[in-house]
């Protein structure tokens, strides 16, 4: 990251993409907090900071008439508790790149903070204006991206802003850093038995992971709603599970490609089914390729448990994307719950652990063992991106 920046204006890009409940109180901060060390390192050199920062998708859920829901979709909100965690007074800006961003920010003095509105209240952040690049590209001497989570889109304020700025006065912040440098350390030199974990509902979804994890991994562990397509590949009865019968011939091509590539690709022997989806539902045990018509699977089951703990406790290198059932259901969150208490004690066995991808970062939040993982990504998108082998725009361009 750069460094000399005293008497300096610096733009930082981070992802302040937070949950707000109904009164707009923060109801996770973790991206905030993982932003704070750029932040700091940058005050603490003598810089001010001008901060930008998406919040939803005001774009796409505009009110009945037409206009942007400011009150919901508004930066405000974040002001009192980033104050607080920078133990400093956060300036607001009303706009993103207007008279009011331009006048604080031309005022701002070494050591302050400026806060900019919603950057996706500007139509042309996402279609990556040149026109509002230039203009954010004004308000500062130095540019930093931090937004991990952005990466792989070509934003205005990720993207395009870059090319207003001489390769000098452009980096990545310490977050990024960290990302890609754990995200290489799992794709690069991995200690091993290496073990990925990987859920969610379509195999569709994971197609480009799951082939390049195939040329690296020695285990691949598949559950959540993905498994019924692979157990139906191979002649199993799914019942009412979730299914992509139009991939059937792709989960078989990749259950060949992790044989003739000497990778472990194991599905879940059993299953927590249950006659509909909903937490009440009445929960059974299945094997999982001949569950019942009237029943579907929502959890992989204690057999499927054991043995995938027993690899991961073996492991010396995982890599965690997708929750292995239902998780958002309390009856059916046994599985997921019971891997990330296992990631935990690989980890604390010495073992690398990477978690990408919201709901399994959800998920290590839900049990409450998130400082025992050796990494937790703060984009979801970007880090399958980067995992499948995806160059990411944002930080591509920062070192062109």
């Amino acid at each position: 990251m750069l460094s000399n920046l005293s008497g300096k204006k610096v733009l930082i890009r981070v992802d302040f993409n937070v949950p707000l409940d109904k009164d707009h109180n923060i109801s996770d901060d973790t991206r905030i907090i993982k932003a704070l060390p750029t932040i700091n390192k940058v005050l603490s050199e003598g810089a001010s900071v001008i901060l930008m920062s998406h919040l939803g998708r005001p774009q796409k859920k505009k009110k009945e008439d037409g206009s942007i829901d400011v009150d919901k979709f508004s930066l405000r909100y974040l002001v009192g508790h980033l104050s607080k965690l920078l133990e400093r007074d956060v300036i607001f800006s009303n706009d993103t790149a207007g008279q009011d961003a331009f006048d604080k920010a031309l005022r701002l003095e070494s050591g302050q903070v400026l806060l900019l509105e919603n950057t996706r209240f500007e139509k042309g952040e996402s279609a990556g204006s040149e026109e509002l690049a230039a203009k954010l590209a004004k308000l500062a001497d130095v540019y930093i991206n931090d937004a991990f989570g952005t990466a792989h889109r070509k934003h205005a304020s990720t993207y395009t802003i870059t090319k207003y700025f001489e390769k000098e006065e452009k980096s990545l912040g310490l977050l990024i850093e960290a990302e890609i440098q754990s995200a290489d350390k799992i794709m690069n030199s991995p200690r091993r038995p290496f073990t990925s974990i990987l859920g969610g509902a379509k195999v569709s979804d994971k197609i480009q992971l799951i082939e390049k994890l195939l040329d690296f991994t020695d285990y691949l562990l598949i559950g959540g709603g993905m498994t019924y397509t692979f157990v139906k590949a191979k002649n199993g009865e799914v019942g009412k599970s979730l299914l992509e019968e139009e991939h059937l011939d792709l989960a078989n091509e990749l259950m060949q490609k992790a044989q003739d590539r000497n990778v472990e690709l194991l599905l879940p022997v059993d299953s927590a089914c249950a006659d509909n989806f909903s937490n009440d539902a009445q929960r059974t045990i299945c094997n999982s390729n001949q569950i019942s018509a009237d029943l579907m699977g929502l959890d992989i089951g204690p057999e499927a448990l054991k043995t995938y703990k027993d690899i991961i406790l073996r492991s010396k290198s995982i890599l965690w994307n997708g929750p292995l059932g239902v998780f958002e259901f309390e009856n059916f969150a046994h599985g997921t719950l019971g891997i990330a208490q296992a990631v935990a004690e690989a980890t604390d066995k010495g073992a690398f652990s990477l978690i990408g991808g919201g709901d399994s970062v959800s998920a290590i939040k839900k049990s409450g063992l998130e400082d025992r993982i050796s990494f937790i990504s703060t984009g979801g998108g970007a880090m399958l991106k980067y995992l499948e082998g995806t160059t990411l725009p944002a930080i591509a361009a920062i070192n062109a």
